[in-house]
């Protein structure tokens, strides 16, 4: 199963952008999404879906800590 994850942009070259999970670097096509370096995306199989709010990154990266958690 695939999930969206909650990242940070931390570079942008053309449509691609490198995108931070809590130290873990991946690209992601920006596809329409004009996003730029420090903005929080939610991406899906290498592609940025939305820009989130600060509050909607924040309560996703809380969930999945604790998902983590209950699984480990």
């Amino acid at each position: 199963m695939c999930v969206a994850a909650p990242g940070t942009v931390i570079a942008i070259e053309g449509s691609i952008a490198k995108v931070d999970y809590e130290g873990n670097i991946v690209n992601a096509h920006t596809g329409i999404i004009d996003v730029k370096v420090g903005d929080r995306v939610l991406v899906h199989a290498g592609m940025i879906l939305q820009i989130l709010s600060v509050s909607e990154a924040e309560e996703m990266e809380l969930l999945f800590r604790e998902l983590e958690e209950a699984d480990g």
